[in-house]
């Protein structure tokens, strides 16, 4: 009786360590976190340095280019279709128009440190200006109030 409580615990060890490597690949489904470039050439290039207010707003291009940035470099945090799972906030819900701009191309071009802990990684000299504005101009096809 006391072998087969042995093999019996045993096996539920097993199992469970078998689980537990299950979820640690899972953890890691949302891909590779290296940033992914952005194709922006189909959009205008911005010249005049870093803008304020998005130059792409409600460009059809920009949002389809947008939605494919978002999906490569913001969702493994930020969640599939901007719905945020509670790691990150959720970006459907900033302010939609001019009054989000200012927030978002700040977050997104310097990070987030609090305490000495990145929250969110700095993305200037990774992701182009353009590609930042694509990006904000899908958030505001999923803004929600």
């Amino acid at each position: 009786m006391m072998m087969k409580e042995t093999l019996n615990r045993a096996l539920r060890v097993a199992a469970i360590a078998a689980s537990l490597g299950a979820a640690a690949g899972l953890a890691q489904a949302h891909g590779d976190v290296t940033p992914q470039a952005v194709d922006t050439s189909a959009l205008k290039a911005i010249t005049e340095g870093w803008v304020e207010k998005n130059p792409y707003r409600k460009n059809d291009e920009a949002i389809r280019i947008g939605s494919s940035a978002f999906n490569q470099n913001c969702a493994r945090c930020h969640g599939i279709g901007a719905v945020s799972g509670g790691i990150a906030p959720d970006l459907r819900m900033l302010p939609a128009g001019d009054e989000g701009d200012e927030y978002f191309i700040g977050r997104i071009r310097h990070g987030v440190t609090r305490n000495g802990a990145v929250y969110m990684p700095p993305f200037e000299g990774t992701l182009t200006q353009e590609a930042m504005w694509a990006i904000r101009a899908w958030l505001e096809t999923v803004h929600v109030e």
